[in-house]
């Protein structure tokens, strides 16, 4: 029970805050494409999330998570798909905000992997309706994910400190605590489940993100 209230409560209220946030960014900040793409961001982290959220909720407080194996999986899938995506807009808006020409093979990269992540997401060896699912397949669609991560990482940790960037300071800590907390769970969750609880200050570090997005949607003149 105590399982059931601390988690409701934590996900109802990061759903709706990263969601709204997500919403008046993108609506409200015409006036800076970054700003609209942090909301694209946000309301995809959150909507994304939710599919996988809402039936875990549900699991928790009643029939618990096995009995929902099928919607906890298909859950997962989705989410696999929508954070793929996050990423790919993240690395646009690194191009955007630090004025990136060229550099096409870069491009080519973060598109070819977030393809082979889709791809790899959506193979049935993945048996995402089973509550247990092969460990393999777990390591194997996350390789171009946290290839992404690790570009990431770097490219906004490069320019942040050339640009001076206050506002995108703490990007590259984010992402990499994001996937610090990500990679134990893929690996170990199955095995020791405790270590699902990681999921939590992964999603905090995802809110960092969408905050730093709120920070310069605040610096952005209004939209009339």
């Amino acid at each position: 029970m105590a399982q059931a209230i601390l988690e409701t409560v934590f996900d109802v209220i990061y759903l709706v805050g990263v969601i709204s946030a997500g919403f008046v960014m993108a609506t409200r900040g015409a006036k800076n494409p970054l700003v609209k793409k942090f909301g694209l961001m946000a309301v995809l982290l959150g909507a994304g999330d939710a599919f996988h959220l809402v039936p875990r909720m549900i699991a928790l407080w009643t029939t618990g998570l096995e009995a929902n194996a099928a919607a906890l999986g298909i859950g997962k899938l989705i989410t696999s798909v929508t954070m793929t995506v996050f990423y790919l807009i993240l690395y646009t808006i690194w191009r955007e905000r630090y004025h990136i020409q060229g550099r096409k093979g870069l491009t080519y990269t973060m598109w070819g992997l977030t393809a082979a992540r889709v791809a790899l997401s959506l193979l049935p060896q993945n048996d995402w309706l089973n509550y247990y699912q092969p460990l393999s397949y777990g390591i194997l669609r996350n390789i171009p994910f946290a290839v992404m991560g690790v570009l990431i990482i770097i490219l906004f940790a490069q320019e942040v400190k050339k640009a001076g960037d206050r506002v995108f300071r703490f990007m590259a800590p984010a992402v990499l605590l994001s996937f610090g907390f990500y990679i134990p769970v893929v690996l170990f969750g199955n095995i020791i489940p405790p270590i699902g609880m990681l999921m939590i200050p992964k999603t905090l570090a995802y809110v960092w993100i969408v905050q730093m997005g709120w920070t310069l949607y605040k610096q952005t003149p209004k939209a009339i």
